[in-house]
């Protein structure tokens, strides 16, 4: 072997033990994944290309996608599909109790007023008592399951009493629309919809089942560690539409409409019910979870027990 050759091979073997030793260098970020559903901040932030313009500076594309409701939005999220985005508050314990890469970082608290127990409007059912032996439709895991359980509790019902229906948004809509089920557990602009296309009749509202509730937003675990100021911005342009659409109601049902093209009439009903301030998740709102996870846990509907707090992001100090 030739020194020449012996020189070339121990360079190459130097420059590869070098190149094994570095660390990685983070590419840049170049898109921003939002999972959203038909109501809320999102849907407002969206069509004020609110996250948009707080990007731009870094040259990120903001990617929007649509989804009918939180468990397949944070399936989405734990395959880091997408990054960010809204559930209400019973998906996220789902996907915790699954041991889905995901962080709390910021609340909407809410008094419900956006979801109800719906029978049609000749329903012999008067109360919720009378949902004993019948057929209840709602989305497995998703808020309007912790409606529907809640409201046995209430009236001293077990989950045997009934028979779920575990079915979507929509597929749910339409078996309610044809009598193929009883009572529909919903959350706007779905219960706005029913109320106005079926004639829908309220057997109960979410603040008459719930003390408390709220939505929340949600991050991708490991794009949070890697990137905390994007999630910050995120926050933040949430905040601003939140505070846009608490000082200008009059105004959101077009902004929701616009964004998702939900008949005007339907998003009007949606945006009164709606609540918009965007908030940190605090303690309270973390106990709050923590009941709605342990009554998951109590019935056999989660594998095993979970510590909401585990999840929960603190954002870096500016």
């Amino acid at each position: 072997m030739s020194f020449r050759f012996r020189l070339a091979a121990a360079t190459a073997v130097f420059a590869l033990a070098l190149s094994l030793g570095a660390p990685a260098k983070a590419e840049p970020l170049k898109e921003f994944n939002v999972g959203f559903q038909k109501n809320g901040v999102l849907v407002v932030a969206r069509q004020q290309q609110l996250i948009e313009k707080a990007l731009a500076d870094e040259g990120i594309k903001v990617n929007w996608i649509e989804f009918q409701a939180g468990p397949p939005l944070l399936e989405a999220l734990n395959v880091g599909s997408i990054d960010f985005g809204t559930t209400g508050d019973s998906p996220p314990i789902f996907a915790q109790a699954a041991g889905a890469d995901l962080l709390y970082v910021a609340a909407l608290p809410s008094k419900g007023r956006n979801s109800a127990i719906l029978v049609q409007k000749d329903s012999e059912l008067k109360t919720l008592a009378d949902l004993k032996g019948h057929k209840l439709a709602f989305t497995k895991g998703s808020s309007a399951h912790n409606v529907a359980i809640a409201a046995l509790e209430k009236v001293g019902l077990s989950y045997d009493d009934v028979t779920p229906v575990y079915l979507s948004p929509a597929d749910a809509g339409a078996a309610f629309s044809t009598g193929a089920v009883d009572a529909w557990s919903i959350w706007d602009p779905f219960y706005a919809g029913a109320e106005l296309n079926w004639g829908a009749r309220i057997l109960a509202t979410g603040p008459e089942i719930l003390d408390k509730t709220g939505s929340y937003f949600l991050a991708n675990g490991t794009f949070t560690k890697a990137h905390p100021e994007i999630v910050t911005q995120a926050i933040g342009a949430l905040g601003q539409a939140g505070a846009w659409a608490e000082a200008n109601r009059d105004k959101v049902a077009e902004a929701l409409s616009e964004a998702t093209g939900v008949p005007v009439a339907v998003q009007e009903r949606t945006a009164e019910r709606g609540e918009f301030t965007v908030t940190p998740v605090t303690p309270d709102l973390v106990a709050s979870q923590q009941k709605v996870a342990d009554r998951f846990a109590k019935l056999g509907l989660i594998p095993a027990p979970i510590k909401v707090s585990d999840v929960v992001w603190t954002a870096p100090a500016s």
